[in-house]
C-alpha cells in the first residue's frame, strides 16, 4: 500500500514504483508491477488514458500499423474479445480500445490524471526518487519508470507574431477535444510530415480554401485501408496469436519482412512488378517489405525512389506542382514514410494550393494570417503540423536529476547514453520505456512495448527475490551499447539524411547536431541481448 510521509502542509505519497504517463506502455507497466504485489502509481498529464492517442485527436489521425497487429498481445482473452472495424483504425477507435483495456483491468484506481510531472530527483540517502508535480504535489518511490512516449512533446515553430493571429490556431499534437469545423473557412496547414499529410487530406474535403506550407516534401505511399468484414473478423480471431508471434519475430515488429533479394538480383520487369505489388498492398510493405538493399544501397534506393516519383507524377495533374511534391534531398524510406489516402490528388482540387517555403519563407504570422517573403495570406485558421521534439523532448521537459544533482538533459547533451535503451548511465532505479537507443523507438510500438515492460517487470521481480533495492548500469556496458547502436545505423541510409531519427529538427533552434536516437538492430537481436542480460543475472548492472 502507498503511504503518506509526515507533512500536513504538503504530504508526500510513497509507493514502490511511480510511472510517468498513462499511454500504452504506462498502462501495461502499471498492470505488470501491480501483479508483483508492488504499490504502483501513474501520474498522467491528460484527463484520460491513451497517451499519443489521447492527445492527437486531429481529423485524419489513424494507425499506419495494421490495427490487429497493434493491440496488446499479453492476454489471449483481451486479444480475442476486441474487434477492429478497419485494417488501419482511426484515432477515436484506438482511444476506445485503450479505455476498454483500462476498464477491463481496473487501471484508473492507480492513475492520477491532470498530474504533469515537473521534476524528479534521486535522494541517495533514502534510495528514493522524489517527484514534484506542476501543482506542487509530491510523491516518492523506489523505482521510477518513464512511459512518456517518443512523440509526445509538440514543437511550435518560432515565427514572429504568432500570438497576434486573430483566428483559430491549433497544433496537431494538442488538438482540442471539441470538434473543429473547416467548412467554408480559409485554412493554413504548416508542415507536410506524417501528421500534416493526414490532416491535409481531411481539411481539403470541406475548407473553402486550403493553403499548405511545405518546407520540404516527404515520400508518401498509399495506406490502402479497408473495413474488416465478418468473415475477416473470424479469420483474425483464429490467427491473431500466430500473427502476434510473427510480428514479435520480425525486424520491426510488423507483419512486413524485407525481401532477402537485392534490387539487382531480378530483371527490370520483375523489379517493377514487385514495386507495383507493394505500392498497391496495405501498409508499410513498400517501406519495410521491399528488397533488402533499398535501405542500404544508394543505387538500389534510387530505383525505388524513381518508381515512387513516377507514381506521384501520375497522380498530380500539374507537372510543375508534382515536382514540388517529390523529395530531392533524400531517398524513399530514409526518413519516416507518411502513409496516405488520396493525398496527392488533393493538389488537383481548385480549393487547394501549395506554398514552397524553402523558396518563399514565412516571415511572420500577422493578425490576419501568414506573411511570406512574397506576400501576405489571409486565414481563418492556422494548423501547425510541425511535429515533436522526438524521443528526447518528453524526457527533457522534466527536470530529472540523479545523484549529486546531475541533470539527465545535460548528461545527454552530446547524445543519449544508456544501456539497452532502458536505463540511463548514472540514474539508479530509473527506467526509460521506449526511450532513446531502445528497439521500441523504431518498431510497431506495442510489440516492442510489451518486451520493454516485461523485461523491467522481470528485473524488479529478480530484485525482490534477492533482497536488492538499487540498480544502475556499468559505465563500460553503457559505452559498449552506445557504440553498438551507432555502429548499427552506419550501414543504413538513415545515417546519411537529416531527420528526427538522427536528432535533427529544423523547428527547434540550434537542433542541428546529429546523433542517432533510435535502435536499428531490429527487434529479434534486441530481444536476444536483453534476454542474455537477464540470464546472466544482470551482470552489466551494479546491483546492491
Amino acid at each position: 500500500m502507498a503511504s503518506q510521509a509526515a507533512s500536513s502542509a504538503n504530504p508526500v505519497a510513497e509507493y514502490d514504483a511511480i510511472i510517468i504517463g498513462a499511454g500504452i506502455s504506462g498502462m501495461y507497466q502499471l498492470l505488470s508491477l501491480r501483479r508483483l504485489g508492488l504499490s504502483v502509481h501513474v501520474f498522467e498529464a491528460g484527463t484520460g488514458v491513451g497517451g499519443v492517442w489521447y492527445w492527437n485527436r486531429y481529423p485524419g489521425a489513424r494507425f499506419d500499423s495494421e490495427s490487429w497487429s497493434y493491440g496488446y498481445g499479453f492476454d489471449k482473452d483481451l486479444l480475442a474479445e476486441w474487434e477492429w472495424s478497419e485494417n488501419f483504425a482511426a484515432q477515436p477507435e484506438t482511444l476506445r480500445y485503450l479505455n476498454h483495456v483500462a476498464d477491463r483491468f481496473d487501471l484508473r484506481r492507480d492513475i492520477s490524471f491532470k498530474s504533469r510531472v515537473k521534476a524528479a530527483r534521486y535522494d541517495e540517502s533514502a534510495n528514493l526518487w522524489r517527484i514534484e508535480l506542476e501543482d506542487g504535489r509530491r510523491a516518492a518511490a523506489r523505482f521510477l519508470v518513464s512511459a512518456v512516449g517518443p512523440l509526445s512533446a509538440p514543437v511550435m515553430p518560432k515565427y514572429e507574431g504568432m500570438a497576434s493571429f486573430a483566428g483559430e490556431a491549433y497544433h496537431t499534437g494538442l488538438w482540442p477535444h471539441e470538434p473543429v469545423e473547416f467548412s467554408g473557412k480559409r485554412v493554413a496547414v504548416i508542415g507536410t510530415g506524417a501528421t500534416g499529410v493526414q490532416l491535409i487530406q481531411e481539411v481539403a474535403k470541406s475548407a473553402a480554401q486550403l493553403t499548405v506550407f511545405q518546407r520540404s516534401p516527404n515520400w508518401c505511399a498509399p495506406l490502402n485501408n479497408s473495413p474488416i468484414d465478418a468473415a475477416e473478423q473470424q479469420r483474425l480471431k483464429r490467427e491473431l496469436p500466430d500473427i502476434i508471434a510473427r510480428c514479435n519475430a520480425s525486424f520491426a515488429g510488423f507483419i512486413h519482412e524485407a525481401d532477402r533479394r537485392s534490387v539487382f538480383d531480378v530483371t527490370p520487369a520483375e523489379r517493377a512488378a514487385v514495386f507495383e505489388q507493394l505500392y498497391a498492398a496495405p501498409g508499410f510493405g513498400i517501406w519495410l517489405g521491399n528488397f533488402r538493399d533499398t535501405l542500404l544501397d544508394e543505387k538500389a534506393n534510387a530505383e525505388l525512389s524513381r518508381f515512387v516519383a513516377d507514381k506521384i507524377r501520375g497522380r498530380v495533374n500539374d507537372p510543375a506542382l508534382a515536382e514540388k511534391l517529390i523529395p530531392t534531398n533524400h531517398g524513399f524510406g530514409t526518413r519516416r514514410v507518411p502513409m496516405e489516402t488520396g493525398y496527392y490528388e488533393v493538389y488537383n482540387q481548385p480549393n487547394v494550393q501549395l506554398v514552397d517555403i524553402s523558396a518563399t519563407p514565412i516571415a511572420r504570422i500577422t493578425p490576419r494570417g501568414i506573411e511570406t517573403a512574397e506576400r501576405e495570406f489571409e486565414f481563418d485558421m492556422i494548423c501547425y503540423a510541425t511535429g515533436f521534439d522526438a524521443v528526447l523532448g518528453s524526457l527533457n521537459r522534466i527536470d530529472v536529476r540523479g545523484p549529486g544533482g546531475r541533470a539527465l538533459k545535460d548528461s545527454w547533451a552530446a547524445g543519449p547514453r544508456t544501456y539497452l535503451g532502458l536505463q540511463p548511465e548514472g540514474f539508479p532505479n530509473f527506467f526509460t520505456l521506449v526511450g532513446p537507443h531502445n528497439a521500441a523507438s523504431f518498431c510497431n510500438i506495442p510489440r516492442c512495448i510489451e518486451q520493454n515492460v516485461e523485461w523491467v517487470r522481470d528485473l524488479v521481480a529478480y530484485m525482490q527475490a534477492n533482497g536488492l533495492t538499487r540498480i544502475e548500469p556499468r559505465s563500460e556496458a553503457v559505452e559498449a551499447w552506445t557504440q553498438h547502436v551507432l555502429d548499427g545505423v552506419e550501414k543504413l541510409l538513415f545515417s546519411k539524411v537529416n531527420s528526427w531519427f538522427m536528432g535533427v529538427n529544423p523547428n527547434i533552434p540550434g537542433r542541428q547536431q546529429r546523433h542517432f536516437l533510435l535502435y536499428a538492430g531490429g527487434l529479434p537481436l534486441y530481444r536476444k541481448r536483453c534476454d542474455e542480460e537477464a540470464a546472466s543475472g544482470y551482470g552489466n548492472f551494479v546491483l546492491s
